[in-house]
């Protein structure tokens, strides 16, 4: 859904919005959506400016495409955000869209998935464990590496942290030896996980993420709370809806110096987990999700709907 409401900031101008003008450094297209800080826009990529022309071109490219067509199918659901949903013309919210509600086999993931995780999180606690995963294209400095790492092992919960290979470019091997030896049995880490299965798993206490759309979806159709880290293009805007909006989750705050320090990564999962109203308000999104899809749903009926009108 986020990403539609890019096409609106490019399609009108950033400097003549009419009744919602940018006031202390943030751009509101109505009262009731969060607003975009002028510093994390859809294109925006910190610190990679390169990587930041590509998005603007990207944003700006797909915007001639929408202009073509009769309906934009979302991979949202109308409960989630009615204000996003009315603004936007021939929009039909059709998901929570889950591997899990898909029938037989299927393909998606870009790397090859380690279910021994789901063993390893039988053995512990209901509502223990912080699962840690950053999708397929974030990837971290040494230093903020160093910072994660570390904040993860001054915490005394258990963790799942999915470590892609190229997440950074340090001596990855010697670090996985140390860090094992240091933490013992009370983190498991992997390359890849089944992560709706793992979401969905009784001992999994928050998600440690980067707000993608997928995985917030996801996240959401499980009841479990968040702890936002984003990274670049909707993340931003992602994070806004989870923490401001829906209230279902905390950010991390970046030092003077631009980094998530471990202490402040132990000091928010320390909050978050005790914390009654978000897991609350996770639970309820759980459920309005989950309702959604079903034959009374929204999204079941905008879908049924669609189908009548392509036959038409």
């Amino acid at each position: 859904m986020i990403r539609y409401l890019f096409d609106i900031l490019i399609r009108n101008n950033l400097n003549d919005f009419v009744g919602n003008p940018i006031i202390n450094n943030l751009i509101w297209l109505s009262k009731e959506i969060p607003a975009w800080s002028s510093t994390e826009l859809p294109w925006s990529c910190p610190g990679d400016s390169k990587m930041q022309n590509v998005l603007f071109e990207y944003c700006t490219f797909r915007l001639n495409h929408f202009k073509l067509c009769n309906w934009l199918l979302c991979n949202s659901f109308y409960e989630l955000d009615p204000p996003a949903c009315d603004l936007i013309p021939g929009i039909i919210p059709v998901g929570p869209l889950l591997l899990g509600n898909q029938l037989g086999s299927h393909a998606g993931s870009f790397w090859p998935q380690d279910s021994t995780c789901l063993t390893w999180l039988d053995k512990q606690p209901v509502g223990s464990v912080i699962y840690v995963a950053f999708g397929s294209f974030v990837t971290f400095s040494q230093q903020q590496f160093d910072e994660l790492a570390l904040g993860l092992e001054l915490i005394s919960q258990p963790f799942l942290w999915v470590f892609r290979s190229d997440i950074t470019d340090g001596p990855l091997a010697e670090f996985l030896h140390v860090f094992r030896t240091r933490i013992n049995d009370r983190g498991m880490i992997v390359g890849w996980a089944p992560q709706e299965k793992v979401l969905d798993h009784p001992s999994i206490a928050c998600f440690l993420c980067h707000c993608g759309w997928n995985s917030t979806l996801e996240c959401i159709s499980m009841g479990v709370p968040f702890l936002c880290w984003p990274y670049f293009a909707d993340q931003f805007h992602n994070k806004s809806y989870i923490c401001d909006a829906w209230k279902i989750g905390l950010g991390l705050t970046p030092d003077e110096n631009r980094f998530i320090t471990r202490h402040e990564i132990k000091t928010k999962i320390e909050t978050l987990l005790s914390d009654y109203v978000i897991k609350t308000n996770a639970l309820k999104l759980k459920e309005m999700a989950k309702k959604s899809v079903t034959e009374v749903g929204s999204s079941f009926n905008n879908f049924e709907s669609f189908i009548e009108q392509i036959k038409h």
